[in-house]
């Protein structure tokens, strides 16, 4: 069911992206992976519904959205850039039981990442920090550039993330120590960064519909379990 939900703060991660963290009514808990609706409702009774992934687990109440904003959108411009601290909005979820993880499998993760598909993924990264697994994660985040990637001060932080190995794929821009060339995700990538298919990792791709179909058939040339491989994408 719907319910109000208030805006209590706002972090800007990068140009384009910002999170929101909101204090609904009610919040039962969520799984790592899982999404939620925001509903916005304007004074002539025009109603927008969209979807965002839960970016962090439930604390204290409040849950957390990281929001891309879109050239020309409808919805996201005014996430990002007009609500305002205190105002509210109304949210139903979670929703989604499917592109979970789960404290209790204890498989190696690879978590494979396109663009703002990191969020989802940082929620199965925060999750496991929050209840001190021993799982070993391994992220392959492929970004445009170093002022795109999203939640970049978290993820190079070692002290929080110990047993995770990150690995920034750049596509368009990259810091002049990066050796590897400019460009999309590739075979090579999964191959020197990911988990091996004998390890039977648990692995997660999400991204824009193109990056996602083209992870997936590397991981599954390479060997992997089709049915370990599960994708959310998006546009």
């Amino acid at each position: 069911m719907w319910q109000k939900a208030r805006l209590v703060e706002r972090r800007v991660e990068t140009a384009s992206a910002t999170t929101l963290v909101f204090e609904p009514e009610q919040w039962d808990g969520h799984l790592a992976g899982q999404h939620a609706d925001i509903r916005l409702t304007a004074d002539d009774g025009y109603q927008a519904v969209r979807s965002y992934s839960l970016a962090a687990p439930a604390r204290d109440g409040r849950i957390e959205f990281t929001v891309q904003r879109v050239i020309d959108g409808e919805v996201s411009p005014y996430l990002c850039d007009d609500l305002p601290e205190g105002a509210y909005a109304e949210i139903r979820g979670p929703v989604g039981g499917w592109f979970v993880w789960r404290e209790a499998d204890t498989r190696p993760v690879m978590l494979v990442a396109g663009g703002s598909g990191i969020v989802p993924l940082q929620a199965m990264i925060r999750q496991r920090r929050a209840v001190a697994s021993r799982v070993p994660f391994r992220l392959l985040y492929s970004v445009r550039s170093p002022a795109e990637v999203i939640y970049s001060d978290e993820l190079a932080r070692p002290s929080l993330n110990g047993g995770l190995e990150t690995s920034l794929l750049y596509t368009r821009e990259a810091p002049p120590e990066v050796r590897r060339p400019l460009g999309r995700i590739g075979l090579a990538d999964i191959t020197a960064h990911g988990w091996p298919p004998e390890f039977e990792p648990a692995c997660f791709i999400c991204g824009p519909a193109g990056f996602v179909e083209a992870a997936a058939k590397i991981l599954i040339a390479l060997g992997h379990d089709s049915h370990r491989i599960k994708t959310e994408r998006f546009g």
